[in-house]
């Protein structure tokens, strides 16, 4: 299979955005934390929701180039490509926390690894599927 430069340049631009969400994501993480002395497990829910929405709107306008009007469909897909990478990254975060006694922030950072090669192979193969460029269409 032969990787175009389009492809080369929608790899790259999820790249940049799975790093402004992470960034995004751990911030919030750790002020939720050691500022607000929230546990784990909220502050993950929250950080991780709020890190969804920026993952949506970049990735469907810059990323993918939808233009149209988004539906329900598609924000169901996207919701539930996520939904599997957060159980994946919760279960390491707390696994590392719990298991391997790790300081939340250092489980933090071994969870954002869980969760990406699920989130770009779904967001990538179904959920902003387009057409031949991409495959068979939806």
């Amino acid at each position: 299979m032969k990787i175009d430069s389009r492809e080369i340049k929608r790899v790259l631009k999820f790249a940049s955005i799975g790093v402004l969400n992470t960034g995004i994501d751990i911030a919030i993480f750790a002020a939720l934390v050691y500022a607000l002395g929230w546990p784990s497990l909220p502050a993950q829910c929250v950080s991780y929701f709020l890190a969804f929405l920026n993952s949506y709107w970049w990735n469907r306008r810059w990323t993918f180039g939808m233009r149209e009007r988004g539906s329900a469909k598609e924000l169901v897909k996207f919701g539930l490509v996520n939904a599997l990478s957060f159980l994946c990254a919760t279960g390491v975060l707390l696994a590392a926390e719990k298991g391997l006694d790790l300081a939340p922030i250092l489980a933090k950072l071994v969870s954002v690894a869980a969760s990406l090669a699920v989130n770009y192979a779904g967001s990538k193969l179904w959920v902003f599927r387009q057409g031949p460029e991409l495959g068979s269409g939806n």
